[in-house]
């Protein structure tokens, strides 16, 4: 078996878009910043149905479909 082939963890600061940090390891290492988190993202805050599609695309939907 070969020895040492695997990539080392290091400390990593993830930053969230809302302002969120933790800590953690990877592989990675630095800091990486998220769009999105379980502090906002509307599956874990139970806004579900207040999340905005900012391309318009279930007006859309509703406008093609609609006809019927």
């Amino acid at each position: 078996m070969k020895l040492n082939i695997h990539p080392e963890y290091k400390e990593t600061s993830f930053r969230c878009a809302c302002g969120a940090t933790w800590e953690t390891q990877s592989t990675k290492g630095g800091e990486t910043t998220v769009e999105i988190c379980s502090n906002c993202h509307p599956f874990f805050t139970g806004s579900a149905q207040n999340f905005v599609d900012s391309a318009g695309r279930i007006e859309k939907f509703k406008r093609r479909y609609n006809r019927a």
